[in-house]
């Protein structure tokens, strides 16, 4: 996996959406595999959600992935706009997911032990609604794995026992995720593990 063009590649079409000047990265073939994937833009240093748009799904080519989620996250409804200004005041993180699996298991007991948090992503569909929390998410805020699967239905504007309901649909996906460790600087990640 090409993570550092990944990134690179993430920021220049935040650039071009701002207005910046981007000098464009060329991205090799694997790029057109279809893949979901997710960016993420955070304050630096303080590491602030400043924004986070992606798909789960593999329903199109990872580098049109990566441009219309980069794009998109300059937009992100929960955030004024990105303005160019604030471009070297962010890193940016890319995750690359696995396709969504949906969990068979009806028992929550059995649910809660079978997620492995730092591994696992969460997404929840249920009663027209759909709530999805990237694997990081949850090692970043501490929480045990009841309480992502609380803050999933939380994310999805459902109660937080909603992954308990009858109709609820679950699934568990896993990320790769490559990072800046400061604004244009060097680019970290490759692992799927709980350590990044």
């Amino acid at each position: 996996m090409h993570g550092p063009e990944a990134v690179r590649f993430a920021r220049s079409c935040a650039e071009k959406e701002t207005g910046a000047e981007s000098a464009g990265v060329p991205l090799p073939e694997s790029f057109d595999a279809l893949s979901g994937a997710f960016v993420t833009f955070l304050t630096y240093p303080e590491r602030d959600l400043r924004g986070c748009i992606g798909y789960p799904y593999p329903v199109m080519p990872l580098k049109q992935a990566l441009a219309e989620s980069a794009r998109s996250a300059c937009h992100d409804p929960r955030f004024p706009v990105l303005r160019k200004e604030e471009l070297k005041k962010i890193t940016v993180e890319v995750t690359i997911l696995t396709p969504p699996e949906p969990v068979t298991e009806k028992d929550p007991q059995k649910i809660i032990s079978s997620i492995e948090i730092g591994r696992d992503g969460l997404m929840i569909e249920c009663r027209g609604r759909r709530g999805l929390l990237l694997p990081q998410v949850a090692t970043e805020q501490g929480w045990d794995a009841s309480e992502f699967l609380q803050w999933v239905s939380v994310k999805a504007g459902l109660p937080p026992d909603a992954w308990t309901y009858p109709d609820a649909r679950l699934f568990t996906f896993r990320g790769t995720i490559f990072s800046e460790k400061s604004p244009y600087g060097e680019i970290t990640g490759g692992e799927r593990c709980r350590t990044i």
